[in-house]
């Protein structure tokens, strides 16, 4: 069986560590408003766009410069007929050194085309991971969102 959960990667030029840190950032390419720790494994953080979307997540495993493991404990979509589409999924970042360059594989395990949300969840995902979390890693600056639609999907939903 083949798993179609939503994925994506892209490489940088910096170190597994600077992609560990910024990983752990979520307020530098994620949201802004991230409510608690995002650090430390057994915490939990709680992540909200409009009325929209809202969710609380776990995390559940931290390997420094290797792997970041998040489950999402609860979830709420306004524009899903299953509004808690996410609940019970697991969220995957894994580090790798590909030769001179660090690769940053995502995964939302669970996240799969036949969830209503698939669309724009993964053209958020998109943005934020290989956009905003990408440049983080690259630069020092992410993009998150700081309370305006930054995505097509958020775009279309807020109209």
């Amino acid at each position: 069986m083949t798993d179609r959960s939503y994925t994506t990667s892209f490489t940088v030029d910096q170190t597994p560590a600077q992609a560990f840190a910024a990983i752990s950032n979520v307020r530098g390419w994620w949201s802004e408003t991230i409510e608690g720790d995002t650090s430390r494994v057994g915490e939990k953080f709680k992540y909200r766009y409009e009325d929209l979307h809202r969710c609380e997540i776990q995390i559940r495993e931290l390997i420094p410069n290797s792997r970041v493991v998040w489950h999402v404990l609860d979830n709420y979509f306004s524009f899903t007929q299953d509004r808690s589409e996410w609940k019970g999924t697991d969220i995957l970042f894994e580090i790798a050194r590909k030769g001179e360059q660090t690769e940053v594989t995502f995964t939302h395990l669970g996240l799969v085309p036949d969830f209503e949300c698939y669309d724009a969840c993964s053209d958020g995902w998109h943005t934020y991971v290989s956009g905003s979390l990408r440049d983080l890693i690259a630069t020092g600056a992410g993009r998150p969102n700081v309370g305006e639609a930054i995505t097509e999907s958020e775009q279309l939903l807020t109209r």
